[in-house]
């Protein structure tokens, strides 16, 4: 018998279209919607608008009118995520949801989170609440891929992405600032999209080359959203602090085996590289930021480390019509059979989505 009914379904649909709503501001917490019905009406709903404020189940209660506050106790509350257990910048919600007396808890995805996984729902069961889980896990999941791979990897959720000409190069051939600017490929439509999944990342990744001859400020310039933290491998410590990587725009992180003290700013970090996988120690450190999302740019050398390692999640590639017409660097090869999905951008460009 199936434990969840057609009401149940629409309820919690509409749960994950509120969470939606906290993307690019609730890292790193996960993007929550909750929504309060009794008798058929939805009293109350909300979801976690921004990391460090009520969660999603604190503003449905909110939200709820004086008049019905007492239908509480006769109520369901759906929630995308299990109810936090511990506190943390806010007190646990499965308390709120015990001390409003209601009755039933719809659940659609279990919390990975050691601090939680499983604790917010036995408290409010051990409370004499019904509680039932799993209606539409998958789409939960998806939802906060970030935060559920940072929880069970131990690493953040990886897109790598680039954009290619129709016969597969990214650039043409340069070695120094001398040889010209990039090749362009993107129109000015791809980069308004390309800046909002700048805005629903928390970092970005760049390598030397890209950093030094394409000179990127890697901020959200043609959108409205928070900057991500800007991230560059240079092993040597070799590129100028002049360059727009390191102004003040954004925080910054030099991965280097040769740090240089007082080279920077007070906005730029050094992070010492040690003997051994480069790849593995910059996960470690992004894992203790909390960092759920990364978005790596390029170029085609640290693509193609991500891809050999096997250390990525999803990839973003554009495919503009334009032919390329001497010496220039290949796009990275994806391995074959992946799942992919394929989207008409702006005009004749292809946008594909990979994933693993």
């Amino acid at each position: 018998m199936n434990k969840f009914s057609e009401a149940d379904r629409y309820y919690m649909q509409r749960c994950l279209q509120l969470a939606r709503c906290g993307s690019g501001s609730t890292s790193p917490n996960p993007m929550v919607g909750a929504v309060i019905v009794c008798d058929g009406r939805i009293i109350g709903e909300g979801y976690h608008i921004r990391a460090g404020e009520p969660h999603a189940e604190v503003n449905a209660v909110r939200s709820v009118k004086e008049c019905d506050r007492e239908l509480l106790q006769r109520s369901t509350i759906y929630v995308s995520l299990e109810p936090c257990s511990h506190y943390g910048k806010t007190p646990p919600c499965c308390d709120l949801i015990i001390a409003c007396g209601m009755k039933r808890v719809v659940i659609a995805t279990t919390d990975f989170n050691q601090q939680v996984n499983g604790e917010g729902i036995a408290r409010m069961q051990r409370a004499g609440i019904e509680v039932v889980t799993g209606l539409f896990s998958d789409e939960a999941q998806r939802l906060n891929s970030g935060f559920f791979t940072l929880h069970c990897l131990n690493r953040p959720h990886i897109t790598l992405k680039w954009a290619e000409t129709a016969d597969g190069f990214i650039d043409r051939a340069r070695n120094s600032l001398d040889d010209g600017a990039a090749l362009a490929i993107s129109t000015p439509g791809s980069m308004v999209a390309v800046h909002k999944l700048r805005a629903q990342c928390d970092a970005i990744l760049v390598g030397t080359r890209t950093a030094l001859l394409d000179n990127p400020s890697l901020t959200v310039r043609h959108w409205t959203g928070r900057n991500p933290l800007r991230l560059v491998v240079d092993k040597e410590n070799s590129l100028p602090a002049s360059l727009r990587l390191f102004n003040d725009e954004a925080r910054t992180v030099v991965y280097t085996r040769n740090v240089k003290e007082g080279k920077f700013g007070k906005n730029i970090e050094q992070v010492a590289l040690a003997d051994g996988d480069v790849l593995e120690q910059i996960m470690r450190h992004l894992a203790s930021l909390k960092v759920n999302t990364l978005l790596v740019e390029g170029g085609a050398t640290l693509l193609r480390s991500f891809i050999g390692a096997g250390l990525w999640d999803t990839a973003r590639v554009e495919r503009n019509p334009l032919l390329f017409v001497g010496d220039g660097v290949a796009a990275p090869t994806l391995p074959k059979g992946l799942r992919c999905s394929v989207d008409r951008l702006f005009g004749n460009e292809i946008l594909t989505f990979y994933a693993k």
